[in-house]
């Protein structure tokens, strides 16, 4: 089993920049893909990103793509999200998640708490 924890959240203005880290203990954090995943008031939970198990690949949902990067530092059990030029609709919780495959898409074994982003107009 592995035991996530995001943080990096806050409240931001319209076209600033936050960085969210999901740090991972546990099993070997390099045996799992990485994803992250949102939820805004109201609305399902949606895909964000992913990344392989060795961060070789990595996925993004279009609504995000050229604006939103995941990375990760397998040494230090940490996978990041860099959000620039945020938006207003970007307002959500941003959970990370695990998933012992090396197929990043499907279900997710593992989730964190979430932590709140706030993207002010």
């Amino acid at each position: 089993q592995v035991q996530l924890v995001e943080s990096g959240g806050g409240l931001v203005q319209a076209g600033g920049s936050l960085r969210l880290s999901c740090a991972a203990s546990g099993r070997i954090f390099s045996g799992y893909a990485m994803g992250w995943f949102r939820q805004a008031p109201g609305k399902e939970r949606e895909f964000v990103a992913a990344i392989s198990r060795s961060g070789t690949n990595t996925f993004s949902a279009d609504s995000v793509k050229g604006r939103f990067a995941i990375s990760r530092d397998n040494a230090k059990n940490t996978v990041f999200l860099q959000m620039n030029s945020l938006k207003p609709e970007d307002t959500a919780v941003y959970y990370c998640a695990a998933r012992p495959r090396t197929d990043v898409f499907g279900d997710y074994d593992y989730w964190g708490q979430g932590t709140q982003v706030t993207v002010s107009s």
